[in-house]
């Protein structure tokens, strides 16, 4: 199949750009990076292009949407090398990062349901120390013990950004407030379900992003769209991928140039 790739109609750079609102050096840069199987050339020098790049190029583009740049030219630049496992691996690997996006989300909105049956907590008092000022404060220990939790975790969490306790002005304790309270509740129920400090810090400053938990709703219901989103782009982008691949890409043509 891939000797008669160049047969039937030439397309000039000018004819793939302007089927796809490109332009022609965007095209010339797709073939020297590899996303394009490499032009023939007529003999005064000038690329002509087929069907197959025309393929190629429809491929790119409806890869993007759901991988990205980076991966959709490597996936591109692997197909065109002859290279489809490898091809192949990078999709997997896309899909494997979107269904662990999906348990994320997943694991934030179970958190935030638990955060919604907790009540506030009580004020309470540091031994030996000054009371709390405001309704829902509290200080390291009392908040570590209901957490069930050591006061150095939460000192941890400080650290890691995930909490934002103040310093009281007299005794120089660290007072949590409902807002605080709350993400050292959110951490702690993101932690149970093995999420590492460095995936909850972002979900928390959503949160805080958002002015609280119930704001936060429609954040989470973007996020489901986002997703699902993503999730129909990749069924796309496979769909023109396997259109590519049927009409010969990655064959003898799709050698990437050396310069």
């Amino acid at each position: 199949m891939g000797r008669n790739l160049q047969i039937g109609e030439r397309l000039r750079p000018v004819d793939l750009a302007r089927a796809h609102g490109l332009s022609t050096q965007a095209i010339r840069n797709y073939e020297q990076t590899g996303i394009l199987p490499a032009a023939g050339r007529t003999q005064h020098g000038y690329r002509t292009y087929t069907s197959l790049h025309a393929a190629a190029l429809r491929a790119f583009l409806a890869l993007v949407p759901g991988h990205g740049h980076q991966t959709a030219t490597s996936i591109m630049r692997a197909v065109n090398q002859g290279s489809t496992e490898k091809a192949f691996r990078l999709i997997d690997e896309s899909h494997a990062q979107l269904l662990d996006d999906r348990r994320t989300l997943q694991a934030v909105e179970t958190a935030l349901r638990d955060l919604e049956r907790t009540t506030a907590p009580e004020p309470d008092v540091g031994s030996g120390s000054a009371a709390v000022s405001g309704p829902g404060d509290t200080f390291i220990g009392p908040l570590a013990e209901k957490l069930g939790i050591g006061p150095a975790t939460l000192r941890t969490w400080e650290r890691a950004g995930l909490v934002r306790p103040r310093r009281d002005p007299l005794t120089g304790y660290r007072v949590y407030d409902e807002a605080a309270v709350r993400d050292a509740r959110l951490a702690h129920q993101l932690r149970r379900g093995g999420y590492l400090l460095e995936q909850i810090a972002p979900l928390i400053a959503q949160v805080r992003a958002a002015g609280g938990l119930e704001p936060l709703q429609a954040t989470l219901c973007d996020w489901h769209g986002r997703l699902s989103a993503r999730g129909r782009a990749m069924l796309t982008g496979a769909a023109e991928l396997e259109a590519y691949l049927r009409e010969g890409g990655g064959g003898r043509l799709g050698a990437v140039p050396d310069n």
